[in-house]
């Protein structure tokens, strides 16, 4: 991994001041595809590491899968996008407290010959009612993760339920992102995405983004700490150290920091 590079760069450099490897601390991290795949975490992570001497172990998956992971006792530290969930992972006692920590959008984008004829539209309710009228392809995730969450808040907004629609004009992959666009660009389907996923995919094909702009389409990422009390091993001391740095002024400088062809991709917004 790119972070382990960067890693034995500080050490080579004495930058390093933490334990050996071997006799690191760490803590399992719960996360979504959109941190891992678009390259934020290995960016970030080393210089937390390289401070601490806490290793980061992360699990990439939807955030519907990091919170049933973290219920279960499988993390020390929960980061994804859903804020709903997130609170009610707290309400419901499996996390201690809620942060935010940053925040990017989503992004309509589909084929560029836009059977539907939104390219350009900043409402993604609009944009949505003419794909479902036009019944033109569109690839979802499916996997409840926060982009398959948010998307759907948007399809109850249009009043259409796409399940009905399931295997028609609509797709359910039951896969991440990344896949979710290869499967896109495979169809000249349309579907939403984390714009630092997008920013970060290769395969693009015939895909452009057409929607964006919407305040419906803000994407928030939050931090918790699971709850010690309903998982006694859960490594609290060393979780809350990496929640506090996330949150504190030098997490939020790495978050700011992290850039892809020049473009920022997450915005640090931790109060």
């Amino acid at each position: 991994m790119i972070r382990n590079f960067i890693r034995a760069a500080l050490v080579s450099l004495g930058l390093f001041t933490g334990p050996a490897l071997a006799e690191e601390p760490f803590i399992v991290v719960q996360s979504t595809t959109s941190t891992q795949n678009s390259g934020l975490l290995d960016y970030i992570l080393p210089w937390f590491e390289a401070e601490t001497g806490i290793d980061v172990r992360v699990v990439a998956v939807g955030t519907g899968q990091a919170i049933r992971n973290a219920i279960n006792g499988d993390g020390d530290v929960l980061l994804v996008h859903a804020k709903a969930d997130e609170e009610q992972f707290v309400e419901d006692g499996w996390g201690v407290e809620r942060f935010d920590v940053m925040y990017n959008d989503f992004v309509l984008v589909g084929p560029k010959s836009d059977p539907a004829k939104v390219k350009g539209g900043s409402d993604i309710v609009a944009a949505l009612t003419a794909v479902s009228e036009a019944e033109v392809a569109f690839a979802s995730r499916g996997d409840d993760s926060g982009t398959h969450k948010a998307e759907m808040r948007h399809w109850n907004d249009v009043g259409v339920d796409p399940a009905a629609e399931s295997g028609t004009w609509y797709r359910e992959t039951g896969s991440g992102m990344g896949a979710t666009l290869n499967v896109a660009s495979g169809m000249d389907a349309y579907t939403l995405t984390d714009r630092a996923t997008w920013e970060s995919f290769g395969n693009r094909g015939n895909l452009d983004v057409l929607v964006e702009g919407d305040p419906r389409l803000f994407n928030q990422y939050g931090v918790i700490l699971v709850n010690p009390e309903k998982h006694a091993g859960v490594r609290a001391a060393a979780g809350q150290r990496f929640v506090d740095w996330l949150i504190g002024p030098d997490g939020q400088a790495a978050i700011e920091a992290f850039e892809l062809n020049g473009q920022q991709l997450f915005f640090p917004n931790a109060k």
